[in-house]
């Protein structure tokens, strides 16, 4: 495929629909098309891009069982809205999105939230993480000091969930970094999550928090001491999980505004995303995202329910 490093490469290399579904179908079959409800079935080849499964009897195309099956978006639009999506290191809004496709708000809130939820870090995060890793949490939300006085939100403070969504991060130095929404912060909550993710006997470091005082049995953990303006101990810092906490509460503030509890894994997902594919190229990182979204579908019910 021609490379591509801007939107009006991109409609050289996309001019119309035929383009982009051969691009769709060399991504998912790869030259052997395979039936989406009988994958042994013999499959037959029919006009306008559609194919028949022998034992099912069900005709099929490319979109069929992906999140473009259900969409009467041009599949053009759908891709300059992967291209807009991957390339902006802060994200874009419903609201701009809406403005490049001229398309309603509904539809570009749905097409990026489908976007995301193909995104989900075990689609593309495969091995543990080791050597030398970085463990920090960090909280979602707004500030309490910025509510208005009948929207303060009491005894919020400290490490208190009753306003924000905790975020636990894991990164590997030089390497990707894993995010994990938690309902608290507690020992019995992180300790799972930290063996499921990091290989024991790597070098963990994390800050004086006490929920990770017993890494030392799986791990070489060494602390920092925040409390005491402590921020390097040796090879010991958090800077590289802050660094990432700020990047996205930025992006989040900046871009978004305000998100969601039930959302905010989804917009975890969105920058660990950027940040383990920060050494691609935008063509390499677009199509990275237009494989992840080849095989999941989200329906605009499933969105917006509770």
């Amino acid at each position: 495929m021609t490379e591509f490093k801007s939107i009006p490469e991109l409609l050289v290399v996309f001019p119309n629909e035929q383009t982009i579904i051969n691009h769709l179908e060399n991504k998912r079959w790869n030259g052997n098309v395979i039936s989406p409800y009988d994958p042994n079935s013999k499959v037959y080849k029919c006009a306008n891009n559609w194919y028949k499964c022998k034992n099912t009897k069900k005709f099929f195309n490319v979109k069929t069982g992906t999140m473009f099956a259900r969409s009467k978006l041009p599949l053009q639009k759908w891709f300059l809205a992967f291209y807009l999506f991957s390339s902006h290191k802060k994200g874009i809004s419903s609201c701009q999105l809406r403005k490049y496709l001229g398309i309603t708000q509904k539809s570009a809130w749905y097409l990026l939230d489908d976007l995301r939820d193909s995104l989900e870090q075990s689609n593309f995060i495969k091995e543990m993480l080791k050597d030398f890793v970085e463990i920090d949490e960090t909280y979602v939300g707004g500030s309490n000091s910025n509510r208005h006085w009948d929207k303060k939100v009491p005894n919020s403070q400290g490490r208190s969930c009753k306003d924000k969504t905790p975020l636990l991060v894991m990164i590997e130095r030089g390497g990707n970094v894993i995010t994990r929404v938690v309902p608290n912060v507690k020992r019995k909550t992180l300790e799972p999550i930290i063996r499921a993710n990091i290989k024991e006997r790597s070098n963990v470091y994390t800050d004086e928090y006490l929920a990770y005082k017993d890494l030392g049995k799986w791990y070489t953990h060494q602390r920092v001491n925040h409390g005491k303006k402590q921020y390097a101990n040796g090879k010991a810092s958090v800077n590289s999980a802050e660094n990432f906490n700020s990047h996205l509460k930025r992006g989040i503030q900046g871009t978004y505004h305000w998100i969601s509890k039930k959302h905010t894994q989804k917009y975890a997902d969105e920058f660990t995303f950027r940040f383990n594919t920060r050494k691609y190229s935008e063509q390499e990182r677009f199509d990275l995202a237009i494989s992840s979204a080849i095989g999941k579908s989200l329906t605009y019910g499933e969105l917006i329910s509770a």
